[in-house]
Protein backbone atom coordinates (compact mmCIF):
# COMPACT_ATOMS: atom_id res chain seq x y z
CA UNK A 1 0.00 0.00 0.00
CA UNK A 2 1.19 3.57 -0.72
CA UNK A 3 1.48 6.33 1.43
CA UNK A 4 -1.20 7.98 -0.51
CA UNK A 5 -3.72 5.18 -0.42
CA UNK A 6 -2.86 4.61 3.34
CA UNK A 7 -6.20 5.23 5.40
CA UNK A 8 -7.01 8.97 6.58
CA UNK A 9 -7.41 9.48 10.16
CA UNK A 10 -8.71 13.25 10.05
CA UNK A 11 -7.34 13.72 13.65
CA UNK A 12 -7.57 17.52 13.57
CA UNK A 13 -10.74 17.33 14.01
CA UNK A 14 -13.11 15.93 16.96
CA UNK A 15 -14.44 12.74 16.57
CA UNK A 16 -18.04 13.75 16.32
CA UNK A 17 -17.05 15.75 13.22
CA UNK A 18 -14.90 13.69 11.25
CA UNK A 19 -16.30 11.71 7.76
CA UNK A 20 -18.64 9.07 8.55
CA UNK A 21 -17.46 7.76 5.04
CA UNK A 22 -13.31 6.28 4.60
CA UNK A 23 -10.69 8.24 2.95
CA UNK A 24 -7.24 7.75 2.05
CA UNK A 25 -4.77 10.02 3.21
CA UNK A 26 -3.97 11.40 -0.16
CA UNK A 27 -7.65 12.82 -0.19
CA UNK A 28 -6.85 13.90 3.36
CA UNK A 29 -3.76 15.93 2.60
CA UNK A 30 -6.01 17.59 -0.30
CA UNK A 31 -8.68 18.66 2.38
CA UNK A 32 -5.82 20.03 4.30
CA UNK A 33 -3.83 21.80 1.27
CA UNK A 34 -6.88 23.57 0.33
CA UNK A 35 -8.66 23.91 3.34
CA UNK A 36 -5.85 26.12 4.86
CA UNK A 37 -6.34 28.17 2.59
CA UNK A 38 -9.38 28.86 2.90
CA UNK A 39 -8.73 29.47 6.46
CA UNK A 40 -6.37 32.35 5.57
CA UNK A 41 -8.74 33.48 2.84
CA UNK A 42 -11.35 33.86 5.15
CA UNK A 43 -9.40 35.47 7.84
CA UNK A 44 -8.45 38.37 4.99
CA UNK A 45 -12.00 38.72 3.57
CA UNK A 46 -13.41 39.39 7.26
CA UNK A 47 -11.32 42.81 7.99
CA UNK A 48 -12.90 45.04 5.88
CA UNK A 49 -16.42 43.82 7.59
CA UNK A 50 -15.10 43.87 11.34
CA UNK A 51 -12.99 47.23 10.82
CA UNK A 52 -15.14 49.06 9.44
CA UNK A 53 -15.56 51.77 11.61
CA UNK A 54 -12.28 52.20 11.56
CA UNK A 55 -11.85 52.28 7.98
CA UNK A 56 -14.43 54.76 8.08
CA UNK A 57 -12.33 57.18 9.60
CA UNK A 58 -9.49 56.60 8.07
CA UNK A 59 -10.58 57.03 4.36
CA UNK A 60 -13.60 59.74 5.51
CA UNK A 61 -16.45 57.54 4.07
CA UNK A 62 -19.40 58.01 4.39
CA UNK A 63 -22.44 56.27 6.82
CA UNK A 64 -24.41 55.40 3.52
CA UNK A 65 -21.61 54.34 0.93
CA UNK A 66 -20.36 51.30 3.76
CA UNK A 67 -22.08 48.95 2.08
CA UNK A 68 -21.19 50.58 -1.18
CA UNK A 69 -17.62 50.20 -0.70
CA UNK A 70 -18.16 46.13 -0.42
CA UNK A 71 -19.91 46.10 -3.61
CA UNK A 72 -17.23 47.89 -5.52
CA UNK A 73 -14.84 44.98 -4.27
CA UNK A 74 -16.98 42.94 -5.66
CA UNK A 75 -16.78 43.72 -9.69
CA UNK A 76 -13.79 41.37 -9.30
CA UNK A 77 -15.96 38.54 -9.42
CA UNK A 78 -15.82 39.42 -13.37
CA UNK A 79 -12.72 38.96 -13.53
CA UNK A 80 -12.64 36.24 -10.90
CA UNK A 81 -14.99 33.80 -12.88
CA UNK A 82 -12.35 34.19 -16.05
CA UNK A 83 -9.68 33.04 -13.62
CA UNK A 84 -11.77 29.87 -12.20
CA UNK A 85 -12.53 28.83 -15.72
CA UNK A 86 -8.84 28.70 -17.60
CA UNK A 87 -9.16 25.79 -14.51
CA UNK A 88 -11.42 23.44 -16.96
CA UNK A 89 -7.88 23.82 -19.61
CA UNK A 90 -4.31 24.10 -17.95
CA UNK A 91 -5.46 22.30 -14.36
CA UNK A 92 -6.43 22.81 -11.34
CA UNK A 93 -3.80 23.08 -9.10
CA UNK A 94 -1.86 25.35 -11.44
CA UNK A 95 -4.44 27.86 -11.09
CA UNK A 96 -4.81 27.02 -6.83
CA UNK A 97 -1.10 28.09 -6.81
CA UNK A 98 -1.36 31.36 -9.20
CA UNK A 99 -4.83 32.56 -6.78
CA UNK A 100 -2.94 32.09 -3.84
CA UNK A 101 0.18 34.06 -4.36
CA UNK A 102 -1.94 37.07 -5.94
CA UNK A 103 -4.07 37.31 -3.04
CA UNK A 104 -1.21 37.34 -1.01
CA UNK A 105 0.37 40.43 -2.82
CA UNK A 106 -3.27 42.20 -3.03
CA UNK A 107 -3.12 41.75 0.76
CA UNK A 108 -0.03 43.01 1.67
CA UNK A 109 -0.99 46.35 -1.17
CA UNK A 110 -3.76 46.67 0.56
CA UNK A 111 -1.93 47.71 4.06
CA UNK A 112 -0.36 50.67 2.97
CA UNK A 113 -3.17 52.41 0.34
CA UNK A 114 -3.57 55.72 1.35
CA UNK A 115 -6.52 57.04 0.10
CA UNK A 116 -9.98 55.65 -0.62
CA UNK A 117 -9.46 54.96 -3.93
CA UNK A 118 -6.37 53.40 -3.42
CA UNK A 119 -8.20 51.04 -0.72
CA UNK A 120 -10.84 50.07 -3.21
CA UNK A 121 -9.03 49.01 -6.41
CA UNK A 122 -6.02 47.28 -3.71
CA UNK A 123 -9.32 44.69 -2.14
CA UNK A 124 -10.26 44.66 -5.99
CA UNK A 125 -7.19 43.33 -6.89
CA UNK A 126 -7.00 40.76 -3.61
CA UNK A 127 -10.31 39.55 -4.49
CA UNK A 128 -10.32 39.01 -7.82
CA UNK A 129 -7.54 35.76 -6.84
CA UNK A 130 -9.43 35.19 -3.33
CA UNK A 131 -12.81 34.42 -5.41
CA UNK A 132 -11.44 32.64 -8.40
CA UNK A 133 -9.51 30.69 -4.98
CA UNK A 134 -12.80 30.18 -3.05
CA UNK A 135 -14.60 28.91 -6.79
CA UNK A 136 -11.63 26.18 -7.16
CA UNK A 137 -11.40 25.07 -3.89
CA UNK A 138 -14.80 23.86 -4.18
CA UNK A 139 -14.64 22.56 -7.28
CA UNK A 140 -11.06 20.19 -5.88
CA UNK A 141 -12.92 19.33 -2.79
CA UNK A 142 -16.09 17.77 -5.29
CA UNK A 143 -13.89 15.80 -7.24
CA UNK A 144 -11.83 14.33 -5.10
CA UNK A 145 -13.51 12.95 -1.83
CA UNK A 146 -15.90 10.15 -1.41
CA UNK A 147 -19.52 10.36 -2.91
CA UNK A 148 -21.09 9.64 0.59
CA UNK A 149 -18.74 12.81 2.10
CA UNK A 150 -19.12 15.35 -0.42
CA UNK A 151 -21.93 17.17 1.95
CA UNK A 152 -19.67 16.70 4.91
CA UNK A 153 -16.58 17.92 2.76
CA UNK A 154 -18.18 21.20 1.56
CA UNK A 155 -19.77 22.31 5.04
CA UNK A 156 -16.52 21.03 6.58
CA UNK A 157 -14.21 23.36 3.85
CA UNK A 158 -16.98 26.00 4.76
CA UNK A 159 -16.09 25.68 8.54
CA UNK A 160 -12.36 26.52 7.88
CA UNK A 161 -13.45 29.77 6.15
CA UNK A 162 -15.22 30.65 9.21
CA UNK A 163 -12.22 29.49 11.57
CA UNK A 164 -10.24 32.09 9.97
CA UNK A 165 -12.79 35.11 9.73
CA UNK A 166 -13.05 34.10 14.18
CA UNK A 167 -8.95 34.06 14.40
CA UNK A 168 -9.31 37.47 12.89
CA UNK A 169 -12.05 38.49 15.03
CA UNK A 170 -9.79 37.61 17.68
CA UNK A 171 -7.21 40.11 16.26
CA UNK A 172 -9.98 42.89 15.45
CA UNK A 173 -9.79 43.19 19.87
CA UNK A 174 -6.84 44.32 19.97
CA UNK A 175 -7.05 46.85 16.77
CA UNK A 176 -6.96 49.82 18.90
CA UNK A 177 -3.37 48.75 20.49
CA UNK A 178 -1.70 46.75 17.07
CA UNK A 179 0.76 49.00 15.07
CA UNK A 180 -0.80 50.99 12.31
CA UNK A 181 -4.70 49.41 14.20
CA UNK A 182 -6.32 48.32 10.53
CA UNK A 183 -3.34 47.92 8.26
CA UNK A 184 -1.71 44.89 10.90
CA UNK A 185 -4.64 42.94 9.94
CA UNK A 186 -4.05 43.05 6.47
CA UNK A 187 -0.22 42.31 6.97
CA UNK A 188 -0.52 39.34 9.23
CA UNK A 189 -3.41 38.19 6.48
CA UNK A 190 -0.75 38.63 3.88
CA UNK A 191 2.17 36.77 5.55
CA UNK A 192 -0.22 34.00 6.42
CA UNK A 193 -1.12 33.50 3.00
CA UNK A 194 2.12 33.41 1.51
CA UNK A 195 3.06 31.14 3.79
CA UNK A 196 0.32 28.78 3.08
CA UNK A 197 0.88 29.59 -0.91
CA UNK A 198 4.74 27.95 -0.30
CA UNK A 199 3.59 25.18 1.42
CA UNK A 200 0.71 24.41 -1.17
CA UNK A 201 3.50 23.15 -3.87
CA UNK A 202 2.87 19.70 -2.87
CA UNK A 203 -0.70 20.04 -3.78
CA UNK A 204 -1.35 17.42 -6.62
CA UNK A 205 -3.68 17.36 -9.57
CA UNK A 206 -6.94 16.25 -9.38
CA UNK A 207 -7.57 12.57 -10.36
CA UNK A 208 -10.54 13.22 -12.70
CA UNK A 209 -8.55 16.30 -14.09
CA UNK A 210 -5.06 14.66 -14.43
CA UNK A 211 -6.87 10.67 -16.30
CA UNK A 212 -7.81 12.77 -18.88
CA UNK A 213 -12.12 13.27 -18.17
CA UNK A 214 -11.69 16.97 -18.28
CA UNK A 215 -9.20 18.13 -20.69
CA UNK A 216 -10.60 15.72 -23.67
CA UNK A 217 -11.05 17.69 -26.79
CA UNK A 218 -10.54 21.27 -25.19
CA UNK A 219 -8.21 22.04 -27.80
CA UNK A 220 -10.46 22.63 -30.37
CA UNK A 221 -12.77 24.62 -28.28
CA UNK A 222 -10.88 28.08 -30.18
CA UNK A 223 -13.66 30.52 -27.66
CA UNK A 224 -13.08 28.53 -24.46
CA UNK A 225 -14.96 29.50 -21.55
CA UNK A 226 -17.89 31.57 -24.18
CA UNK A 227 -18.27 28.35 -25.88
CA UNK A 228 -18.42 26.15 -22.27
CA UNK A 229 -21.23 27.88 -21.17
CA UNK A 230 -23.21 27.93 -24.52
CA UNK A 231 -22.88 23.86 -24.07
CA UNK A 232 -23.70 24.02 -20.60
CA UNK A 233 -27.08 25.86 -21.25
CA UNK A 234 -27.61 23.91 -24.22
CA UNK A 235 -27.22 20.38 -22.28
CA UNK A 236 -28.36 21.49 -18.72
CA UNK A 237 -30.87 24.45 -19.32
CA UNK A 238 -32.91 23.63 -16.36
CA UNK A 239 -30.26 22.87 -13.90
CA UNK A 240 -28.10 25.95 -14.36
CA UNK A 241 -31.47 28.03 -14.57
CA UNK A 242 -32.48 26.42 -11.04
CA UNK A 243 -28.77 26.89 -9.23
CA UNK A 244 -28.19 29.91 -10.99
CA UNK A 245 -31.67 30.98 -9.16
CA UNK A 246 -31.15 29.29 -5.73
CA UNK A 247 -27.65 31.39 -4.98
CA UNK A 248 -28.64 34.57 -6.84
CA UNK A 249 -31.42 35.39 -4.08
CA UNK A 250 -29.55 33.63 -1.87
CA UNK A 251 -26.47 36.43 -2.40
CA UNK A 252 -29.42 39.35 -2.87
CA UNK A 253 -31.00 38.49 0.58
CA UNK A 254 -28.36 37.75 2.26
CA UNK A 255 -24.99 40.17 1.27
CA UNK A 256 -25.46 42.83 4.11
CA UNK A 257 -26.38 40.46 6.73
CA UNK A 258 -22.78 38.95 6.81
CA UNK A 259 -20.96 42.31 5.55
CA UNK A 260 -22.39 44.26 7.83
CA UNK A 261 -22.31 42.54 11.53
CA UNK A 262 -19.78 44.28 13.09
CA UNK A 263 -20.84 47.24 11.48
CA UNK A 264 -24.20 47.24 12.86
CA UNK A 265 -23.06 45.56 16.57
CA UNK A 266 -20.44 48.92 16.91
CA UNK A 267 -22.91 51.55 15.66
CA UNK A 268 -26.62 50.92 16.41
CA UNK A 269 -25.55 48.18 19.87
CA UNK A 270 -22.91 49.96 20.58
CA UNK A 271 -20.25 47.21 21.11
CA UNK A 272 -16.62 47.92 21.62
CA UNK A 273 -13.97 46.07 19.39
CA UNK A 274 -13.64 43.70 22.32
CA UNK A 275 -17.43 42.90 22.37
CA UNK A 276 -17.68 41.97 19.02
CA UNK A 277 -14.81 39.63 19.38
CA UNK A 278 -16.33 37.96 22.68
CA UNK A 279 -19.56 37.32 20.55
CA UNK A 280 -17.84 35.96 17.02
CA UNK A 281 -15.27 33.53 18.45
CA UNK A 282 -17.42 31.56 21.06
CA UNK A 283 -20.29 31.92 18.61
CA UNK A 284 -18.19 31.37 15.90
CA UNK A 285 -16.73 27.95 17.57
CA UNK A 286 -20.62 26.77 17.87
CA UNK A 287 -21.07 27.79 14.19
CA UNK A 288 -18.50 26.01 13.06
CA UNK A 289 -19.62 22.92 14.49
CA UNK A 290 -23.10 23.27 13.34
CA UNK A 291 -22.18 24.28 9.29
CA UNK A 292 -19.68 20.81 9.38
CA UNK A 293 -22.98 18.66 11.31
CA UNK A 294 -25.54 20.44 8.36
CA UNK A 295 -22.94 19.34 6.11
CA UNK A 296 -22.86 15.34 7.08
CA UNK A 297 -26.35 15.53 7.23
CA UNK A 298 -27.40 16.17 3.90
CA UNK A 299 -25.12 13.09 3.13
CA UNK A 300 -28.15 11.34 4.91
CA UNK A 301 -31.22 13.11 4.78
CA UNK A 302 -30.47 14.95 1.17
CA UNK A 303 -28.48 17.78 -0.11
CA UNK A 304 -32.01 19.64 -0.84
CA UNK A 305 -33.69 19.13 2.71
CA UNK A 306 -30.83 20.44 4.08
CA UNK A 307 -29.93 23.45 1.88
CA UNK A 308 -33.84 24.42 2.09
CA UNK A 309 -33.72 23.88 6.47
CA UNK A 310 -30.08 25.85 6.71
CA UNK A 311 -30.96 28.70 4.17
CA UNK A 312 -34.95 29.35 5.86
CA UNK A 313 -32.63 29.33 9.51
CA UNK A 314 -30.48 31.73 8.44
CA UNK A 315 -32.94 34.29 6.94
CA UNK A 316 -35.23 33.71 10.44
CA UNK A 317 -32.49 34.08 12.58
CA UNK A 318 -30.65 37.47 11.06
CA UNK A 319 -34.18 39.15 10.40
CA UNK A 320 -34.21 38.61 14.58
CA UNK A 321 -30.71 39.97 14.41
CA UNK A 322 -31.62 42.73 12.57
CA UNK A 323 -34.77 43.19 13.69
CA UNK A 324 -33.28 44.87 17.15
CA UNK A 325 -32.82 42.00 19.62
CA UNK A 326 -31.15 43.13 22.86
CA UNK A 327 -29.39 41.21 25.56
CA UNK A 328 -29.29 37.39 25.68
CA UNK A 329 -31.68 37.30 22.42
CA UNK A 330 -28.41 38.38 20.29
CA UNK A 331 -25.69 35.02 21.26
CA UNK A 332 -27.95 32.58 19.84
CA UNK A 333 -29.69 34.50 16.64
CA UNK A 334 -26.20 35.76 15.76
CA UNK A 335 -24.43 31.81 16.03
CA UNK A 336 -27.39 30.34 14.10
CA UNK A 337 -27.91 32.99 11.58
CA UNK A 338 -23.82 32.47 11.04
CA UNK A 339 -24.34 28.58 10.75
CA UNK A 340 -27.25 28.93 8.28
CA UNK A 341 -26.02 31.45 6.46
CA UNK A 342 -22.10 29.25 5.97
CA UNK A 343 -23.88 25.86 5.92
CA UNK A 344 -26.20 27.13 3.40
CA UNK A 345 -23.74 28.71 0.94
CA UNK A 346 -21.48 25.47 1.73
CA UNK A 347 -24.51 23.01 0.51
CA UNK A 348 -25.68 25.33 -2.63
CA UNK A 349 -21.74 25.68 -3.77
CA UNK A 350 -21.15 22.04 -3.97
CA UNK A 351 -24.60 21.82 -5.35
CA UNK A 352 -23.95 23.02 -8.21
CA UNK A 353 -20.86 21.44 -9.07
CA UNK A 354 -22.30 17.72 -8.39
CA UNK A 355 -24.67 18.30 -11.17
CA UNK A 356 -22.95 18.91 -13.96
CA UNK A 357 -19.94 16.79 -15.84
CA UNK A 358 -16.59 17.33 -14.34
CA UNK A 359 -15.17 19.54 -17.80
CA UNK A 360 -17.62 21.97 -16.92
CA UNK A 361 -17.37 22.54 -13.30
CA UNK A 362 -14.70 25.25 -12.89
CA UNK A 363 -16.55 27.20 -15.06
CA UNK A 364 -19.93 26.28 -13.46
CA UNK A 365 -18.06 27.29 -10.22
CA UNK A 366 -17.17 30.69 -11.45
CA UNK A 367 -20.16 31.38 -12.64
CA UNK A 368 -22.05 30.30 -9.46
CA UNK A 369 -19.82 32.56 -7.69
CA UNK A 370 -20.35 35.27 -10.21
CA UNK A 371 -24.33 35.06 -10.07
CA UNK A 372 -23.95 35.09 -5.94
CA UNK A 373 -21.35 37.79 -5.44
CA UNK A 374 -22.83 40.28 -8.22
CA UNK A 375 -26.29 39.42 -6.95
CA UNK A 376 -24.74 40.55 -3.56
CA UNK A 377 -22.94 43.92 -4.67
CA UNK A 378 -26.57 44.96 -5.98
CA UNK A 379 -28.08 44.63 -2.91
CA UNK A 380 -25.03 45.74 -0.69
CA UNK A 381 -25.83 49.13 -3.10
CA UNK A 382 -29.23 49.01 -2.28
CA UNK A 383 -28.45 49.15 1.41
CA UNK A 384 -27.73 52.43 1.37
CA UNK A 385 -30.72 53.65 -0.58
CA UNK A 386 -32.95 51.87 1.70
CA UNK A 387 -30.80 53.13 5.02
CA UNK A 388 -31.25 56.64 3.82
CA UNK A 389 -35.30 55.56 3.68
CA UNK A 390 -35.32 53.84 6.48
CA UNK A 391 -33.06 55.39 9.10
CA UNK A 392 -31.12 52.65 9.78
CA UNK A 393 -28.68 49.27 8.81
CA UNK A 394 -30.87 47.13 10.75
CA UNK A 395 -33.90 48.29 9.16
CA UNK A 396 -32.23 48.45 5.54
CA UNK A 397 -31.23 44.75 5.92
CA UNK A 398 -34.06 42.90 7.06
CA UNK A 399 -35.92 44.39 3.84
CA UNK A 400 -32.97 42.57 1.78
CA UNK A 401 -34.02 39.59 3.47
CA UNK A 402 -37.45 39.26 2.31
CA UNK A 403 -35.50 38.20 -1.28
CA UNK A 404 -34.95 34.88 0.59
CA UNK A 405 -38.16 32.64 -0.87
CA UNK A 406 -36.82 32.74 -4.03
CA UNK A 407 -33.77 30.50 -3.15
CA UNK A 408 -36.35 27.81 -1.56
CA UNK A 409 -38.46 27.83 -4.33
CA UNK A 410 -35.13 27.36 -6.83
CA UNK A 411 -33.82 24.38 -4.92
CA UNK A 412 -37.15 22.59 -4.97
CA UNK A 413 -36.37 22.40 -8.98
CA UNK A 414 -32.84 20.57 -8.07
CA UNK A 415 -32.41 17.04 -8.56
CA UNK A 416 -30.85 15.20 -5.26
CA UNK A 417 -27.57 14.88 -5.65
CA UNK A 418 -26.89 13.10 -2.52
CA UNK A 419 -25.98 9.13 -2.58
CA UNK A 420 -24.83 9.18 -6.13
CA UNK A 421 -22.17 9.19 -7.95
CA UNK A 422 -21.11 12.50 -9.96
CA UNK A 423 -21.04 10.25 -13.41
CA UNK A 424 -24.67 9.27 -12.61
CA UNK A 425 -26.06 12.43 -12.20
CA UNK A 426 -24.78 13.31 -15.47
CA UNK A 427 -25.06 10.43 -17.02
Amino acid sequence: MTEDAAPAKFRWLPPGLRPSEAMTWRQERVFLLVGSAMLFSGFDMTVFGLAIPQIQVTFAIPEDQTALTVSYFRLAAIVAMVVCGMADFVGRRRLLLITMAGQAAGTLLTAFTQDYTQFVWAQIFTRIFGYAEEMLAVVVIVEEVARAARGWANGTLSAMNYFGAGLASLLFAAITILPYGWRSLYVIGALSLALVAWLRRSLPETQRFAAGEAAADYTGRTRQTLNLLRRMAMEYPGRLAAILTAVGGFGFATAAAYVMTSKYLQSEQHFTPGEVTMLIVPGGLIGLALTITAGRLSDRLGRKRTAMAVTAIAGLCFAGFYGGATGWMIPPLWVFGFAGYFSAEALMAGYALEIVPTAYRATVSGLRYLVEIGAGALALALEGVLYTALGSHGAAIQALLIALPVTLLALLALPEPAGRSLEEMTG
